[in-house]
């Protein structure tokens, strides 16, 4: 279902740009005791117990067959971990053009553009929407402003808005909770010890996959399944523990601190995506847990095999040798197309009677290759399929491999202190009560100096 190949990280496969087999099991050995204490405190981890939570599955999936067929549009109104997850989970597994083609269509309000905000507020009637709102602390800034918007144009359009509007959030805390309990919304709740970024399993996730058709049970065993082979002791077994070393190996001891995600699947293009939110804010830390600065963290870039082969690929094959690649590929599509043999020319001639599917596996075969020849260290993670199964057990290596590579760093893969440091400049410039003293502050950083403008 899921397998890791790295043998194109290895020196005997790419030369002096890859790790030696000596300096691998030096690392492997090194790293044993920090995974397997990840693994002794695996009940600590609130994320892997979500796909064993069927009492959830079984209330999301009830709520989704109450609302299926009522209504046109399904909007969720989220940021970061509570929109990247479902998006990842949806373009996946549903159809790329689902929105022409079927019923609820499915929309991701994650940003605050006014420009985009307007524009899909002008497209739907709300009358015929369904809205998901999703914070974890319920009190995201952008949430509630998109949450505001909605909740004024359901009042203008219906007798009810509450029953166009269902809530995810914190099962005790938080502005949406209260508003949601005195409204009377219907609610679902983000585990406490479940971070945002890792809760892609919980109603964030279910809930638009669910009123979408897709069968979350699936995606539960997918995660479930994923559980057994990152529950390894010995970690080279364990396709999580040695993404993680290899990828801490490359940025800490080799100078590749930017690690490319590449899937061979537009399907997987926001799966990439989430990895990059995942990576990047779980391992990007400036302290220790102890609390010696260090300033640490890979840079993950998304790329789309065959896309980015005419955009990206030059720099990777041949500029600093900064950059650790891992492809994601599949054994086999869910659909194919077959190119004809209606025009003769040696341009075209070698394609005739081959199909899309031979095409995209040569080509990252080719880039893989080409990258190796250059002395350029990748990994590949194989997937059987595009599956809910597959989803579900790709999202929890990511997870495990990202909670393995905290460890490694010596870093909380759960907090975000340079995010909430962002937030509370911008609820000074807004006003927000406890916060506006520092305004003057904020603009002061930002404001232009003459000395340093080109007009």
């Amino acid at each position: 279902m899921l397998t890791l190949r790295y043998q194109n990280a290895m020196s005997a496969h790419v030369g002096s740009g890859g790790l030696s087999d000596r300096e691998l099991d030096a690392a492997v050995k090194a790293a044993t005791p920090a995974i397997r204490a990840v693994l002794h405190g695996r009940a600590r981890l609130g994320f892997a117990a979500l796909p064993y939570r069927e009492n959830v599955l079984s209330k999301v999936e009830a709520f989704a067959r109450r609302v299926r067929g009522r209504f046109k549009n399904f909007v969720q109104i989220g940021i970061g971990g509570s929109s990247l997850g479902a998006a990842a989970i949806t373009g996946a597994l549903l159809d790329r053009f689902h929105n022409e083609r079927a019923r609820p269509r499915l929309y991701f309000l994650d940003n605050v553009d006014p420009e985009e905000t307007a524009s899909l507020f002008e497209r739907i009637d709300p009358s015929e929407t369904l809205f998901h709102v999703v914070t974890k602390s319920g009190e995201t800034t952008e949430t509630v402003a998109g949450m505001l918007v909605a909740l004024e144009r359901l009042h203008t359009k219906v007798k009810r808005p509450g029953s166009h509007i269902v809530v995810t959030t914190d099962r005790k805390k938080g502005f949406l909770r209260r508003l949601a309990g005195e409204q009377g919304w219907r609610t679902f709740e983000i585990p406490a010890n479940v971070g945002g970024r890792f809760s892609v399993l919980t109603p964030v996730g279910l809930v638009p996959a669910a009123v979408a058709g897709i069968r979350i049970e699936e995606l539960a065993a997918g995660a479930i399944l994923a559980d057994e082979l990152c529950s390894r002791r010995d970690p080279r077994e364990n396709p999580a523990a040695m993404f993680a070393i290899i990828s801490h190996l490359m940025d800490a001891r080799r100078g590749r601190p930017i690690h490319v995600m590449m899937p061979y699947a537009r399907a997987l293009r926001e799966a990439a995506d989430w990895y990059r939110q995942l990576w990047a804010e779980s391992l990007g830390k400036r302290r220790t847990e102890g609390g010696r600065d260090v300033c640490v963290g890979p840079t993950p870039v998304v790329a789309l095999g065959a896309t980015d082969q005419h955009s990206q690929i030059q720099l990777f094959v041949d500029g600093p040798e900064d950059k650790l690649v891992t492809f994601v590929t599949l054994q086999r599509y869910r659909r194919d197309v077959y190119i004809p043999s209606s025009v003769r020319d040696p341009a075209a001639d070698f394609l005739h009677g081959k199909s899309f599917t031979d095409l995209i596996v040569a080509e990252q075969k080719g880039t893989e290759a080409a990258l190796a020849a250059a002395g350029r260290p990748s990994m590949t993670v194989e997937l059987t399929q595009v599956s809910p199964r597959t989803i579900g057990a790709f999202f929890f290596f990511l997870e495990m491999a990202t909670v393995f590579a905290g460890r490694l760093y010596g870093v909380d893969p759960f907090g975000q202190p340079g995010v909430e440091a962002g937030k509370r400049a911008a609820f000074a410039l807004l006003g927000r009560e406890g916060f506006a003293a520092g305004a003057a502050e904020v603009e002061a950083a930002v404001a232009p100096d003459p000395n340093y403008v080109v007009r």
